[in-house]
């Protein structure tokens, strides 16, 4: 039997001195409506609640209905949290791509893990991407009523025929349409291509970034990101590793289009993800080529930005070491990382122990035995891997971690191998250190 969906929006919080406490309306309470429109989710509520006047329809634990008349500025909020964020449930993918990183994750890990999401809204909300495949007409149309940009998508190949063979779904390459519905409505976006060694590379590539330069400039830009490659792949699409010569490759045709598209648009527009530059050997682009680093999430630029952070935090030790702001104070501390940022973290280490010579910082590359050595961002690291890579070694009075090793707001590793296990395990104090170079400054300075 289908199960009914609740009527209505719980109320988890509402915020003192707002309007919604001057109603009395209180945690637990249900919104039912606003101005006699049903809200099907945030968009619906953020969008209905900037009017002026509204009318709140609202029922108490006790079932008893309450319509509450509210006069207000355009731009107020009425101070309501609820205990869904989106007020809706989470929209999951259906696609079978042959590069999804979930289908590559080990049974007996917690359920979340396994989620796959594929909500347009949390592409706008949270910056996820999205394939277009489970986003309906009304899902577009909504898009373009509430003005919602820039949404991110996941393009992976232009080739509708490929695209379908690469998402194991057979509208795939027709739901590449919807990007002409938001092109067409003024909607901005952002891209990300997923290469497939043998797949969507080589002549592919190039083919699929032309077609979407004519987006541009709405399509603000595309980052082009190597498939990550688990040790689980036991009877998934057989996809191999790029090697040298392929990023040298990869990186030569994107440099040619961002050449021209700063000459036509003034933007970069394609980004390669920092992996491509650690396989090939070759230096980081410097800041201004990421055109204000709007693919961060995807990988592209985050060393360069770490540095440049770095810099600024260096610059200020060394004005404050001048001034004699700064005490002397011995410390030994130790930095674990992935194989990815390890060669950066070490440049870090070394340039502030040059500063302040009482420090001594040793700084350890973590391998990803648990996923496989291919994988190499901190973010995938285990504690399970950290501890017995850490164990038995040098660590000085506390050991530093970067904060995506993290669940989000929580002190439990991918592995749910808590903070407070590995300090027990490790015998060392464990600092979370967030994700800039400027903080990993501070950090480490912060008793002086």
């Amino acid at each position: 039997m289908e199960r009914k969906k609740q009527k209505g929006h719980l109320i988890k919080e509402v915020l003192p001195g707002s309007i919604a406490e001057e109603l009395e309306i209180e945690a637990g309470d249900v919104l039912l409506s606003v101005n006699k429109e049903e809200i099907e989710d945030v968009f619906d509520y953020q969008y209905y609640v900037e009017d002026e006047y509204l009318e709140v329809l609202i029922e108490k634990p006790d079932g008893e209905q309450w319509l509450l008349e509210v006069d207000k500025e355009e731009d107020e909020d009425l101070g309501i949290v609820f205990e869904n964020g989106l007020l809706d449930d989470y929209r999951s993918c259906h696609n079978k791509c042959i590069f999804c990183f979930i289908d590559q994750m080990p049974p007996g890990m917690r359920d979340t893990l396994y989620f796959k999401d594929d909500d347009s809204r949390l592409s706008f909300l949270q910056g996820n991407y999205v394939t277009l495949t489970n986003m309906s007409e009304h899902d577009v149309e909504r898009i373009i009523k509430y003005r919602l940009s820039p949404i991110n998508i996941s393009f992976q190949t232009m080739n509708p025929l490929l695209r379908c063979k690469m998402l194991n779904n057979r509208f795939a390459g027709e739901s590449l349409k919807k990007v002409d519905r938001l092109f067409e409505a003024g909607i901005s976006m952002n891209g990300q291509i997923v290469l497939c060694k043998g797949v969507n590379d080589g002549k592919e590539l190039e083919y699929s970034i032309r077609k979407l330069i004519e987006y541009a400039p709405l399509l603000k830009s595309v980052s082009v990101v190597p498939v990550g490659l688990s040790k689980f792949r036991e009877g998934l699409y057989p996809l191999e590793p790029f090697d040298r010569a392929d990023a040298k490759a990869v990186l030569e045709m994107i440099h040619g289009f961002q050449k021209e598209c700063m000459e036509k648009f003034g933007l970069h527009f394609v980004h390669a993800s920092d992996e491509w530059y650690i396989l090939a050997g070759e230096d980081l682009p410097e800041e201004e080529s990421y055109d204000g680093y709007l693919q961060l999430e995807n990988g592209v630029g985050m060393l360069r930005l770490m540095l440049n952070e770095f810099e600024e935090g260096y610059r200020e030790l060394q004005e404050r070491l001048r001034a004699k702001e700064i005490a002397k104070c011995p410390e030994e501390l130790s930095i674990a990382t992935g194989k990815l940022a390890y060669p950066y973290i070490s440049r870090m280490a070394k340039a502030l122990m040059n500063l302040l010579p009482d420090l001594h910082i040793m700084v350890y590359e973590i391998v990803n035995e648990f996923f496989g050595e291919m994988i190499t961002v901190s973010g995938l690291l285990t504690g399970r891997d950290m501890i017995n890579q850490l164990k038995g070694k040098e660590l000085g009075e506390r050991l530093l971690l970067p904060e995506n090793v993290l669940r989000s707001g929580e002190d439990v590793f991918l592995d749910d191998v808590t903070v407070g296990e590995m300090e027990k395990a490790l015998q060392v104090k464990v600092d979370i250190v967030k994700s800039s170079g400027y903080e990993f400054v501070q950090t480490i300075i912060k008793d002086r």
